[in-house]
């Protein structure tokens, strides 16, 4: 090539290799303008994350002393519940052992006191029995056969109004109340009636009547029932089976299907005896009927 070629070549590609150069020389700036970016945002980085770290491991040290407080409160709680119990349940236990003992004193009064209304029954049924004894000596024998007064008349004879001889009033109940519990309805019903024929006033009257309305009520017989415990309620007002008589005055009300009369007499039985069987029962006896143990807002209705 010659010389004159060659250097009009070589000033065609000059400015091709100058703009080259430039192009270059910006791309070179701009990734050392990134690299310092990058420089600056790791050095960020590390100083946050050095910051970050800091505040976890304060808070770390803040929870650890939480939970060392919260421990030791709980220690502290649970000794002072411990002490606490401890002071509460002995007293506890010395009150439960004085209801406890108390519960058997009353069951033992209950008993005292059923044996000796037994007792009492027994020695009334006996002084009864004496005293028909004593009308029966002071009653005159009867004249013998064919005699005659002083007017040529037969004398007049007293008839006796006591029991038959040798009836006692004591085994006449016991009797009734044996056959009662054995089921010798009929037997009972007779002995019971004698009794009450016989002994009306003894302390056991009140319970062979009641026992009469029970048997009448067994035999499905509920008007002639309701007038046996009526007989209780109006003879024998403070006799042991004045509440029963109440209840099974109640039930009778209920065959004979009179339920209006049958819940206030189920009420005035949960008003008398609030704490007995006798309203547990009664108050059953309402739910069922739909009804509640409350007075009703009308008067209540002559029976």
């Amino acid at each position: 090539m010659s010389l004159p070629r060659f250097v009009l070549v070589f000033l065609a590609a000059a400015p091709l290799s100058f703009g080259a150069s430039k192009e270059i020389q910006e791309l070179q700036r701009d990734v050392s303008i990134l690299q310092d970016q990058l420089r600056t945002m790791q050095k960020d980085f590390s100083e946050k994350l050095v910051v970050i770290q800091t505040q976890v491991q304060t808070t770390l040290d803040s929870v650890n002393r939480t939970n060392s407080q919260v421990s030791g409160i709980e220690r502290v709680f649970n000794e002072a519940m411990r002490q606490q119990q401890q002071s509460v349940t002995g007293p506890v236990q010395a009150v439960t052992q004085k209801l406890d003992q108390m519960s058997e004193d009353f069951r033992a009064v209950r008993e005292s006191v059923l044996d000796m209304n037994t007792r009492m029954g027994k020695l009334d049924a006996k002084l009864a029995d004496l005293q028909n004894l004593v009308n029966a000596i002071r009653t005159p024998p009867p004249p013998p056969p064919g005699s005659t007064d002083a007017n040529g008349a037969p004398p007049q004879v007293a008839v006796p109004s006591g029991p038959p001889a040798g009836l006692s009033a004591d085994t006449l109940y016991s009797n009734g109340y044996r056959d009662y519990t054995t089921g010798k309805n009929d037997l009972a019903l007779q002995e019971f009636n004698d009794y009450l024929k016989y002994f009306p006033t003894t302390l056991f009257a009140g319970n062979a009547q009641y026992y009469i309305g029970d048997l009448k009520y067994k035999a499905a017989d509920y008007q002639a029932a309701l007038a046996a415990f009526d007989a209780v309620l109006e003879r024998y007002p403070d006799g042991t089976k004045t509440p029963d008589s109440h209840y099974m005055k109640a039930l009778c009300f209920l065959k004979l299907s009179r339920n209006d009369a049958a819940a206030d007499e189920f009420r005035d039985i949960i008003k008398r005896y609030p704490d007995t069987d006798l309203a547990q029962k009664a108050r059953a006896r309402l739910r069922e009927m739909g009804l509640s143990a409350g007075p009703t807002s009308s008067s209540r209705r002559k029976r």
